[in-house]
């Protein structure tokens, strides 16, 4: 009996603690709905509740808003922002998207092909010569 009183009450707080995700990623409307049937952006937000259950420290991003939409990329970088602000999350990010990266991002590498670019805020790594002619082929 003492058993089953254990899992219960783990049953218990696995549950308060998906609610508690439900409730920070605003996913309450689509709790009787099977995730195949959801649209593609908020099967993204899904993907983030599930990784947040697992009550991580670090949390690693491959490219959070591809394929979203201006407004879910907003939606995408308040949650983050949440989830590193409340949360105490680390979040780490693998993201082109310099809009979400520059709202949700304190320290920013920049990359091509394998080699480091620049290290810095957002807008110094925009900014800097490197990351210019890598990504967009022109001189700064």
């Amino acid at each position: 009996m003492l058993f089953r009183s254990k899992t219960r009450a783990a049953e218990i707080e696995a549950r308060e603690k998906v609610e508690h995700v439900i409730d920070l990623l605003d996913l309450q409307h689509h709790r009787e709905s099977m995730v195949a049937g959801l649209p593609y952006g908020v099967r993204k937000v899904v993907e983030l509740a599930r990784a947040l259950c697992t009550e991580p420290r670090l949390l690693l991003l491959d490219e959070p808003s591809s394929g979203l939409n201006v407004e879910e990329t907003e939606d995408m970088a308040f949650w983050i922002s949440d989830i590193k602000k409340e949360l105490g999350i680390t979040v780490l990010m693998v993201e082109h998207d310099m809009s979400l990266v520059s709202k949700v991002s304190d320290r920013v590498l920049a990359m091509a092909q394998g080699q480091e670019l620049a290290t810095g805020t957002p807008a110094q790594v925009q900014a800097d010569p490197a990351v210019i002619q890598a990504y967009l082929g022109a001189a700064a």
